[in-house]
């Protein structure tokens, strides 16, 4: 057996520059935040806004909503062309529909011309959130960098934004994209792909390049995957049927789908699309300064939460972020019920930033880096785009609910009541995560889903004992009653 100890620095640089396309969606989503408080008024610092007019609220609430509507839809079809054209062509191809999106939105002259625009980026969002956690399958702390570049994404729009005119802004976003195409066109494809579509002489080079080693050292290593990869006949297609219908993977998908929808349910995507706006009506005098401020602590926070995944493991973690989330924005829903009844909050005027740093910092040590890291975990390769697909339709579904019908929330009952519904499902992700979900740290693909059959085997083997328990009964009555009734009666009739 090889000791070939190797190094993973190609494996880091992969995972670094596939990120950038998160970064830059990480801008994209950050864009209403600077944006919308701009829009909604006669800004001076955007005379080149080419709309010339101020849009209304649910004009802002449709420019939020409309790129998690996009990630919806093309999440359907980024499992499939990831399978087509693999994960690092599909990752570069989706760069052409980025940058139409953005020319879209920086030359509007009409609003539905700017909500076209915003689609087509959250069509185009939905490629790099599907087949990145799957791309080098890495796992641990680097797997946590996806959230790390988010954030980064995040704050670069928080920064910008607010300081630049409309159509320098829109440019440096798209320049992200650009930057990531030169740099992931010299990256490997997925050793996971190569192997099955049977390139097996390329996913050795390609291991080998990742891991720092000799093609000898990562023999073993690709065996491992190839027999995930045949092991069991769930695993020899990948058609939806195998996805939905086969138990263990079925239970893999709702299990990540929920622990994904959880991720939104907790208003992570709210917070941070409106961050300025919340901010304005908490009465917060520098609502953009107040933004980077959180931007900044959420790229810190991101930055050190991959210390404490391996360490700590995935469900002590997302138990300890839901606990943080359900305080910070409970409490911030308090502060905005008082404002609402008049009470005097002169003395307390720390608490709405307060409370969004300690939110962003629960959150990013759990709910923000778990769910992409745990989808990469969940599934075999050969069902790994299309399960990626059914789960990322299911939380950026729920974003676009969310993210639409907060204003809505927000101008009939309140923002406490919108803030008070996101701690109230912190508190049940709670119940969630400890009752149903399986740890993943230090797991194989094999360890996973061996825990994921059982309970299913456990089901089968309960109906079995069941219906024999049942046949039993049923013995044992003929037995005790029927056969003493026949021999009675048989007596009774005597001999024919």
């Amino acid at each position: 057996m090889s000791t070939e100890k190797g190094s993973r620095l190609l494996q880091y640089v992969a995972a670094s520059t596939g990120n950038l396309n998160i970064m830059a969606c990480g801008a994209i989503l950050g864009w209403t935040s600077p944006m919308l408080p701009r829009l909604q008024e006669d800004d001076p610092i955007a005379p080149d806004n080419q709309l010339s007019r101020a849009i209304t609220k649910d004009e802002g609430s449709w420019l939020a909503a409309l790129v998690p509507l996009g990630v919806t839809f093309g999440s359907i079809f980024a499992g499939y062309l990831g399978e087509w054209l693999g994960r690092k062509r599909s990752l570069l191809v989706g760069t052409l529909p980025f940058l139409v999106g953005w020319i879209l939105v920086g030359t509007a002259r009409h609003i539905e011309q700017m909500y076209a625009g915003r689609f087509i980026l959250g069509l185009s969002v939905s490629i790099p959130f599907t087949l990145l956690p799957t791309y080098a399958a890495v796992r641990g702390a680097l797997g946590s960098l996806l959230q790390v570049f988010i954030s980064m994404g995040f704050i670069y729009s928080y920064v910008i934004g607010p300081y630049t005119y409309y159509t320098t802004f829109w440019l440096l976003c798209a320049a992200l994209h650009i930057v990531f195409f030169l740099g992931f066109l010299f990256m490997p494809e997925s050793p996971y792909y190569l192997l099955s579509v049977g390139r097996i002489d390329d996913a050795y080079q390609t291991l080998a390049r990742f891991r720092g080693k000799s093609l000898e050292a990562v023999q073993k290593e690709i065996e491992e995957i190839q027999s995930e990869l045949n092991e069991t006949p769930a695993e020899k297609s990948s058609s939806w049927k195998d996805v939905l219908l086969v138990p263990v993977n079925r239970k893999a998908v709702v299990l990540t789908s929920i622990l994904m929808s959880f991720q939104e349910f907790i208003g992570i995507d709210v917070v941070l699309a409106y961050v300025e706006n919340i901010f304005r009506d908490a009465g917060t005098k520098d609502t953009a300064l107040s933004a980077i401020v959180v931007g900044v602590v959420q790229l810190l926070a991101s930055s050190i939460a991959p210390l404490f995944v391996d360490k700590y493991g995935r469900k002590i973690l997302l138990v300890a972020s839901s606990i943080g989330c359900c305080a910070t924005i409970g409490l911030l829903g308090a502060y905005f019920y008082l404002k609402r009844i008049d009470y005097p909050l002169d003395s307390v005027g720390w608490v709405p930033l307060t409370t969004l740093v300690l939110y962003i910092i629960a959150y990013s040590i759990g709910w923000g880096p778990m769910p992409w890291m745990i989808m990469g975990e969940m599934f075999a390769s050969s069902v790994k785009s299309k399960a990626s697909s059914v789960c990322v339709f299911s939380i950026w579904g729920f974003s676009f609910l969310l993210t639409k019908i907060f204003v809505d929330i927000q101008e009939d009952r309140g923002p406490h009541m919108g803030f008070w519904f996101f701690s109230v499902c912190a508190a049940l992700s709670i119940i969630f995560v400890t009752i149903f979900f399986p740890e993943t740290k230090c797991k194989t693909l094999a360890e996973i889903q061996q825990r994921l059959s059982k309970g299913v085997h456990d089901r089968k083997e309960e109906k079995s004992r069941s219906k024999k328990d049942s046949l039993d009964t049923a013995r044992r009555i003929d037995v005790a009653v029927i056969s003493p009734v026949l021999d009675a009666t048989n007596k009774s009739q005597g001999p024919v």
